[in-house]
């Protein structure tokens, strides 16, 4: 997320040599030349506030006010970054945990989850999607998602009874959780077989599949489980090349 891909508005802009996250690395890095982990997932927010200020760079000639002031003024919003940034981010993955209401011991519990799926090679996406099954009671797809899925039965305990105090049905839970965590994302290893299958054969099917799943991702499709699964772990890591 260079500056030239991210908007005033706050939208990210083309891509480039970008993917998606499969099973949840906070160190993940996807472009070949970023070695140093510079726009690793982890940094994204960082690197948001980072684009903020070189635009506040540019700003700074159009002022007629005292240079110094202006800077001081730019600094003093940019400081606020991330006490947005935690604010919405938090909102976000209450929202994927099928909460409404915001308590105190939110945030840990959010931070644990992430940290058991990344001890456990958790899909980050199949994590989430799945929890909607285990608020109704079958929590074997979510428990599948990990190497061990011994590893994530205290976690799921306090997550049910912190989900309990919402005061929602597990129907309800369930419904609004499917909302917000997709079933289907651009896999990286799917995204490459319709480029192939594109260029190589002149066939289109494939892209035209997924462009369909992408377009309704918060459904589950018959017949189309194949889409929702990340690479086999023996996979080697998926690595993007910027044309320029």
């Amino acid at each position: 997320m260079n500056t030239d891909n991210m908007t005033i508005s706050g939208e990210t802009i083309d891509y480039g040599p970008c993917a998606f996250v499969d099973r949840y690395a906070p160190s993940t890095v996807f472009s070949s030349i970023d070695e140093y982990g510079r726009y690793a997932y982890e940094n994204q927010p960082k690197i948001g506030q980072w684009n903020l200020a070189q635009l506040g760079k540019a700003l700074i000639p159009l002022y007629e006010e005292d240079e110094e002031q202006v800077i001081q003024r730019f600094v003093e919003e940019l400081d606020t970054f991330n006490v947005w940034y935690e604010q919405y981010w938090l909102s976000n993955m209450r929202a994927k945990l099928g909460l409404v209401r915001a308590e105190q011991g939110d945030q840990e519990l959010v931070k644990q989850l992430l940290h058991l799926m990344h001890q456990g090679q958790g899909d980050f996406t199949l994590v989430f999607r799945h929890l909607a099954s285990a608020v109704l009671g079958d929590d074997s797809k979510f428990k599948a998602q990990f190497i061990d899925s011994s590893m994530v039965t205290e976690w799921l305990t306090l997550w049910i009874k912190r989900v309990g105090r919402e005061g929602l049905t597990p129907e309800q839970c369930a419904t609004s959780m499917n909302g917000v965590n997709p079933a289907y994302i651009p896999r990286n290893h799917k995204v490459e077989e319709a480029l192939d299958a594109a260029v190589s054969r002149n066939d289109l099917e494939p892209f035209r599949t997924m462009l369909a799943l992408l377009s309704e991702p918060y459904r589950d499709h018959i017949g189309m489980g194949g889409y929702a699964v990340p690479a086999a772990l023996s996979a080697s890591p998926y690595v993007t090349f910027c044309g320029t």
